[in-house]
């Protein structure tokens, strides 16, 4: 059993689980406890429990732009104040830090917008400061306790009594208590991608992410809730969340935006959607048509535009490239086309300066984006809230991660909310825009309505 113990930390070993869920259950019961979940048989999971009491920051539902800079002056002072880190926490992925969400919501005062409170008052966005967590390797099947300096060793026992346990409590049942509607009807949805097409015609803009918002009542826990969608496929960039009691952000995300490692900078924008088929060679078939579709490369090519520029402002001048263009990734229930852009964080710049500068993504705005924002924000019925916007953590050794909040869920208020959109460009087709949404979420719909009485 490996035990390494310094002044700037220790790790010890743990009992690995397939399920990260596992290990969640064990310390579900601690104040404020989180699971980013990578899915498949690659990657990390990362979980993590009990904050420093005093280091919680938090946006109230529809901030203004100056309770959102005094977040990100925040989120900066607590990165600046981080614990040294040796060899040994420097070699896992997560060295303890802070983990957190961004909502979409969260990021209007950064473009001159006024943001709208949803439906329950959860806040736009949360970051907590973990001193301690558990890393899973799903490569290696190994598992590790992180503690950051001086973690009590009378906490640091009891942590490894919980996660030692081969049977945690179990979940408490979720249900729905009917299907989920979504909040535009076909012909409603068909009068707003209409708007669009004028704006785009105008000059307004190329491109729109237009989104519909699926609403069911539930009961019970969402964490059950979770482990269906697990179930149902793996995610990159799986995360559960809770915010409060009957209250959580779930996220079956596939999309990084921005990853820093020693000052590189990764983005990965996803943009051109086909559903898979059963049919093998019919999969196939639809995955090629994707890769050669010239609306679908010109999409993503108009996101990969934009990204260049938002990094840009943070990054070294000459050091932004395109490593990978119109790459084809495949998803239990979707084909995407996915680029890849890399540059390199410029002197004096830091993660949370390039994580404020970003926000929102552009794959999930349009291009222009501040003009393509304002016209989501007045075509769209509900508020985004936390979908399109960034979970992420930023741990002591300025490493980043952070995914796209896509095929993501947030329960509230005996509600469960579930959005899905696509980007709308010159020569969109609704009908086709329309069942994307459908192609991207609804297999988590009709997962969850297996539960509906």
């Amino acid at each position: 059993m490996l035990t390494v113990s310094t002044s700037c930390g220790a790790i010890e070993t743990v009992p690995y689980r397939s399920d990260p869920l596992h290990h969640y259950r064990c310390v579900a019961d601690l104040p404020d406890p989180v699971l980013l979940d990578s899915g498949g048989p690659h990657g990390f999971d990362i979980i993590a429990a009990a904050p420093l009491a005093d280091c919680c920051l938090h946006l109230p539902a529809a901030p203004d732009a100056a309770a959102v800079a005094a977040f990100f002056a925040g989120l900066e002072a607590r990165h600046g104040a981080r614990p040294p880190v040796d060899d040994a926490r420097a070699a896992l992925p997560f060295a303890g830090g802070l983990i957190g969400f961004i909502g979409y919501d969260a990021t209007l005062p950064l473009h001159g917008l006024t943001g709208r409170a949803g439906p329950g008052s959860t806040p736009a966005a949360v970051v907590n400061e973990y001193p301690w967590a558990v890393v899973q390797d799903r490569s290696r099947r190994e598992a590790w306790l992180v503690a950051r300096p001086g973690l009590p060793a009378g906490w640091r026992r009891e942590l490894l009594t919980r996660l030692r346990d081969p049977s945690p409590p179990p979940t408490a049942a979720f249900q729905l208590a009917a299907p989920f509607e979504a909040d535009m009807d076909a012909e409603a949805y068909r009068e707003a991608f209409d708007q669009v097409q004028r704006f785009i015609g105008a000059g307004d803009c190329y491109q729109v992410n237009l989104a519909l918002r699926f609403s069911a009542p539930f009961s019970g826990n969402p964490l059950g809730a979770y482990a269906l969608l697990q179930q149902s496929g793996s995610a990159h960039f799986g995360a559960y969340f809770p915010l409060g009691p009957g209250r959580a952000l779930l996220s079956r995300s596939p999309e990084r935006f921005l990853a820093v490692r020693r000052g590189v900078v990764t983005t990965e924008p996803i943009k051109g959607t086909r559903p898979r088929s059963a049919d093998a060679a019919a999969d196939r078939a639809t995955a090629q048509e994707l890769m050669s579709s010239d609306k679908d490369r010109a999409e993503n090519l108009m996101i990969v535009d934009l990204l260049r520029n938002d990094l840009g402002r943070n990054c070294r001048p000459g050091s932004i490239r395109v490593e990978e263009l119109f790459a084809l990734r495949s998803f239990p229930a979707v084909h995407h086309l996915v680029s890849t852009v890399r540059g390199e964080l410029a002197p004096g710049q830091t993660p949370v300066a390039l994580l404020r500068d970003s926000l929102p993504g552009g794959s999930i705005t349009g291009a222009p984006k501040r003009r393509a924002m304002e016209i989501i924000h007045s075509l769209e019925r509900a508020p985004r809230q936390a979908y399109c916007g960034s979970l992420f953590y930023l741990d002591d050794a300025a490493r980043m991660d952070s995914s796209i909040l896509i095929r993501s869920l947030l329960a509230e208020d005996g509600q469960l909310h579930c959005w899905g959109g696509g980007g709308v460009v010159a020569d969109s087709v609704c009908e086709a825009e329309h069942r994307e949404i459908y192609d991207k979420v609804g297999g988590y719909l009709r997962t969850l309505e297996t539960t509906a009485q």
